[in-house]
């Protein structure tokens, strides 16, 4: 176990300053990581991927708060955007977690695996929305995070490759963007862990040690060594050539996407 604990670590380290630096759920890191994690400890195969998915999103809670306070130091979270999305992200990120619990195990990795290389290629070709209008209206911003709370939750992210382009795509600057998204990380991350938790809780299949789809050592380690690093990559986005970091994560996020989709 103690080997297990160990890994656990280190993916939470790597995923908070990730989180903090590139305004990146650390999901991307942490669900393929749990993924290979769990099926090393012999859990069912039927529900590891699920287990990864709501652990993972559990554990950004911790990530959200703790680069969110960091951001907002900085003066660069936009508060008001902040809250007309988040009734969008939290109903989102609810039927995400509904829909995901419907989905086979194999069915979950092929769509994360898939989603994973949509966006190592986004941040390889720097494919950026340029700005073109203002925050639409509270219906439609609601709307759009409600989409982007879904999708983050059936992945198990914090939605940051989706919240990041819209909102630079509404004149938000690239700073204050990345800052807010991390912020809005936390109800997407806080809806989709309840709706994992509840959705999951007759499950039979699951292991000892969890509550729904939920593996609290997994969650415990990560979410402590997170909240270390979130903060300390939030300080190196400010000081670090971020467009070349970004360029090697793009590659680790490939390399992963593949492992997801070819080998489970």
């Amino acid at each position: 176990m103690m080997d297990y604990l160990l890994l656990y670590l280190a993916v939470g380290l790597f995923a908070g300053f990730v989180a903090g630096l590139l305004g990146v759920g650390g999901g991307l890191i942490i669900v393929p990581a749990l993924v290979l994690a769990f099926r090393a400890q012999g859990m069912d195969a039927a529900v590891l991927v699920h287990l990864a998915i709501g652990t993972s999103l559990a554990t950004i809670i911790a990530t959200s708060i703790s680069s969110m306070y960091a951001h907002h130091r900085h003066g660069a979270v936009r508060w008001p955007v902040f809250w007309r999305m988040t009734p969008g992200f939290a109903v989102g990120s609810l039927l995400g977690a509904l829909l995901a619990r419907a989905i086979p195990g194999t069915g979950l990795r092929t769509i994360f695996g898939v989603f994973e290389l949509l966006v190592a290629a986004q941040m390889a070709l720097q494919w950026r929305a340029s700005a073109k209008r203002d925050l639409p209206g509270t219906v439609n911003t609601t709307l759009v995070a409600g989409v982007i709370g879904f999708v983050s939750s059936v992945v198990g992210i914090g939605g940051g490759t989706m919240t990041v382009p819209f909102l630079t795509w509404c004149h938000v600057h690239i700073r204050q963007a990345v800052a807010t998204s991390a912020a809005c990380g936390l109800p997407i991350a806080i809806a989709g862990a309840v709706g994992f938790t509840l959705f999951g809780w007759l499950d039979g299949r699951l292991p000892a040690g969890s509550t729904g789809y939920v593996y609290w050592p997994a969650l415990a380690v990560i979410a402590v060594a997170s909240l270390v690093m979130a903060p300390v990559g939030a300080w190196a986005a400010h000081r670090l050539p971020t467009e070349i970091l970004r360029k090697v994560f793009a590659l680790l996020l490939a390399v992963l996407g593949v492992r997801m989709l070819w080998f489970g």
